[in-house]
């Protein structure tokens, strides 16, 4: 069997001291909206709390879909590196940027020379833009495979973007892995689903997204975005391709989405026959400390439940 841990949007706070010059630009807005919002719900405290459960429970691998920061400034994103290397060494985490961690043109950039070692294929050095998405790690029996569509926006837009190209290439490494016979497993920071978020965050591309997926087959993907514990199926080819969101890794009781929760997802079976086991936990009060929340069999012996 092979666990498999998921957390995302985890809005590492408090913010760095924030100069005029930094706000010069989309930052302004959203550093308006920490301050008046995000700061209350979103806590080192709780993502402390959903690190040490993951930590106990001992998963083979854990997938960060995006959002590590939230205006992308340099500290920011250097104090995101220092968390991912108490987290785990760059072969056990696997990480996707969200729309936060390219929050203005060039950060993304200055993402990817940061966070490198956590987001690079077996084999390849270090990505140094957009263009070396999507990758492919193997783990046991799973491949999983990190797509970006992180992409700087306009103020009051957190669209995602998932165009051709990527696409393309995002064929190549399931047919890869799926004559290989291994469970592949897609991270994306924005849900790849009609309807999942309003109509400024949604993913460009979610067509694209869907139609690479039904026709080069994939087992379970992963997304984050949305802040909600969520879970859709993409119809078509022989089976139904589960979709699953989180909770926010940092979110406190009393906010309007959910409590911070984390995804196990356990693997076993082979190509062909394969079974998965979703387990969400978190938060489940305001002392109650990290529990078990649900658990739902998604695939078993390789047809998809709904």
């Amino acid at each position: 069997m092979f666990r498999l841990a998921h957390i995302s949007d985890v809005h590492l706070g408090p913010l760095p001291a924030v100069t005029y010059r930094d706000l010069a630009s989309k930052r302004v807005i959203g550093y308006v909206n920490w301050q008046r919002n995000r700061r209350r719900f979103l806590h080192d405290g709780v993502i402390d709390m959903i690190a040490a459960d993951i930590a106990a429970n001992a998963p083979d691998h854990l997938a960060v879909t995006g959002d590590l920061v939230n205006l992308a400034l340099d500290a920011e994103i250097a104090a995101a590196r220092s968390w991912l290397v108490a987290l785990g060494e760059p072969d056990e985490v696997s990480v996707v940027p969200g729309n936060h961690d390219a929050y203005v043109p060039g950060a993304f950039d200055k993402v990817c020379r940061s966070w490198g070692p956590w987001m690079t294929g077996d084999g390849l050095a270090a990505p140094v833009d957009r263009n070396q998405f999507p990758y492919m790690r193997v783990r046991g029996p799973v491949a999983l495979i990190g797509v970006s569509s992180a992409r700087a926006t306009a103020p009051f837009m957190a669209s995602g973007f998932f165009r051709e190209v990527q696409a393309h290439r995002l064929a190549k490494l399931l047919d890869k892995a799926g004559e290989q016979g291994l469970f592949r497993v897609i991270m994306i920071h924005h849900p790849p689903v009609r309807g999942a978020v309003a109509q400024h965050k949604r993913l460009f591309g979610i067509g694209n997204f869907q139609k690479t997926v039904r026709k080069h087959g994939a087992e379970l993907v992963l997304h984050g975005h949305s802040h909600d514990p969520s879970l859709n199926w993409i119809d078509g080819g022989k089976n139904r391709v589960p979709v699953v969101g989180v909770s926010a890794a940092g979110q406190a009781v009393g906010g309007s989405h959910p409590p911070a929760q984390w995804n196990l997802m356990e693997v076993s079976g082979e190509a062909g026959a394969w079974s998965l086991r979703l387990e969400r936990r978190g938060l489940t009060g305001q002392t109650v400390p990290v529990g078990q929340i649900s658990t739902t069999e998604l695939i078993r012996a390789g047809n998809a439940r709904g």
